[in-house]
């Protein structure tokens, strides 16, 4: 599963849950951990997030409207006046087309089992279908839309507005700095994939590619893995993952760019991304 997760987020309302001061620390990720034998089978029902290929990840097709809404309850860690926090699993997207099971689309069933009667929850900001972590929700327009508007001003004063932390299969050199590049989605066997752009003009900047910026920092290594704090201080589809494939680092779980990094003789190198098409992420070692 993608090890991308969304931990904190920077305002005024929410607590750093991991400081830009950290040192870092072998991580511990060894072969003993990963060789550690799994409990056995339970034969009591699982719930709906951990009876799924991958635990966490949650699968919208086997879920009813009635039991999302009990995972999104279940998963309710603050509710305070009109704001709510979830701890959203990973594979559940925000939005989609209609009829889709979706988090906006059970909102309101969600609002009566909170007890909110006729104020409806709305989405303030939320990680994507890919990621896990913290949706923040608001029974109150009046609120959301002011912390949209911070959320807003946020990005266009390049303030990171949350944080995200992921395993990487590689540990980035150097251990903190920034990486800045223009992407665009290009269409690739009927899927939207995050291409970089080299020096893109004005027309590209027409056409739709944007120029994407992110903060990474190295919290912790072990056995060629990096846990790393990443701030994306833009938004663009996938950002995070491009980038962290950009510095030959990807996630671990990400299926869809690490593709582009290869290695001959020890050394990694980036394959063209107009020609690499999404593959299951390699080596094996992890599984």
């Amino acid at each position: 599963m993608d090890a991308l997760r969304v931990c904190r987020w920077v305002s005024g309302t929410w607590r750093p849950r991991f400081g830009a001061g950290l040192r870092r620390r072998n991580a511990g990720f060894g072969t003993e951990a990963r060789r550690r034998p799994q409990p056995q089978a339970s034969s009591k029902r699982k719930d709906p997030v951990e009876d799924q290929p991958f635990p966490g990840l949650l699968r919208t097709e086997n879920l009813g409207v009635e039991e999302l809404v009990n995972v999104l309850r279940a998963a309710v860690v603050d509710q305070k006046g009109p704001l709510v926090t979830l701890n959203k699993p990973q594979g559940l997207p925000v939005t989609g087309r209609p009829g889709e099971l979706t988090l906006l689309s059970v909102l309101p069933q969600l609002s009566q089992a909170l007890g909110l009667g006729h104020r409806e929850l709305q989405v303030v900001r939320a990680p994507g279908k890919e990621a896990s972590g913290l949706v923040l929700l608001s029974s109150c327009p009046e609120t959301a839309s002011r912390l949209q508007r911070f959320f807003a001003q946020s990005r266009r004063s390049q303030r990171p507005t949350a944080t995200y932390c992921a395993i990487t299969d590689g540990i980035p050199e150097p251990s903190e700095g920034t990486v800045s590049v223009a992407l665009k989605l290009d269409r690739m066997d009927g899927i939207d994939l995050a291409v970089p752009v080299t020096s893109p003009s004005r027309k590209d900047i027409l056409e739709g590619v944007k120029r994407t910026l992110s903060h990474f920092h190295v919290m912790a290594t072990g056995c060629g893995c990096a846990l790393v704090q990443l701030q994306p201080l833009t938004v663009f589809p996938s950002q995070l993952q491009v980038h962290m494939a950009l510095q030959l680092c990807p996630v671990l779980g990400d299926h869809t760019y690490a593709a582009r990094v290869g290695t001959v003789l020890g050394q990694r190198f980036l394959w063209p991304a107009t020609t690499t098409k999404p593959q299951r992420q390699g080596p094996t070692w992890w599984q």
